[in-house]
């Protein structure tokens, strides 16, 4: 079974440290470590270079959403230096890349997350395959809750997951609103992530964007997990 946690910016908005306890608490092995703000991205660097994160199985890093084109090169080195130190995948928007050669270095190390639709690029596979033919070491943060938005009958996941799905590196599990804001995961969407299940790889880790306190964590973990159950079921029969 997957690994499981959550982004930081959903357990615990602006409180790195405190989400990162939170997922110890509760004994969780896997972290996304968010800076999705410009401002959260100076003390991510400082914190990670101060306190040993190897006792989680895995570690991610989401970069910021909102730099300009100016600011571009600065926030990207200083990702590298991240990614390169401690191995860690950097999970990038595709609409924010604008200078090529900044995220080049990246290799393996760099994670382009598929979009919802209010974004004009990364929401189908026609729109990934460029950024893919672009960066080809590159990898996908596959968010289900996104593919789920842009098209709810699932098709355009299956179709991401049959061709981009060896990328896949992690995947993002929450509900998306229609008005694009990421949400507890109902019944609904459940059953509807259930159907591509099979599609989805085993390994990677799963990790929830839905914004909860941390007391109510632990019933979004079980949901979550329960994401694989119809395909576990078909498989045994």
């Amino acid at each position: 079974m997957s690994s499981i946690g959550f982004s930081t910016g959903a357990l615990c908005k602006d409180a790195l440290a405190e989400a990162i306890d939170a997922s110890d608490q509760m004994h969780l092995e896997a972290i996304e470590l968010s800076a999705l703000r410009l401002r959260e991205l100076a003390g991510l660097v400082d914190y990670v270079n101060a306190h040993d994160l190897s006792r989680f199985k895995y570690v991610s890093v989401h970069a910021p959403t909102d730099y300009t084109a100016d600011q571009e090169p600065e926030v990207a080195d200083a990702l590298l230096k991240v990614a390169t130190t401690f191995h860690w995948p950097v999970v990038v928007h595709p609409d924010c890349f604008r200078n090529t050669t900044s995220w080049k270095p990246f290799g393996k190390w760099l994670c382009i997350e598929n979009m919802d639709k209010r974004k004009t690029c990364g929401r189908t596979v026609e729109e990934l395959r460029p950024l893919f033919d672009e960066y080809p070491e590159a990898r996908l943060c596959f968010d289900i809750a996104h593919a789920h938005q842009v098209d709810t009958s699932m098709t355009e996941a299956y179709r991401i997951l049959r061709e981009f799905g060896t990328r896949i590196v992690q995947l993002h599990v929450s509900e998306v609103t229609s008005g694009s804001r990421h949400d507890r995961i109902s019944e609904g969407a459940l059953r509807a992530f259930q159907e591509v299940a099979e599609q989805l790889p085993r390994t990677a880790p799963i990790i929830l964007e839905t914004p909860v306190l941390v007391s109510e964590a632990q019933a979004e973990i079980e949901k979550a997990s329960r994401i694989f159950t119809a395909a576990l079921l078909e498989t045994t029969r």
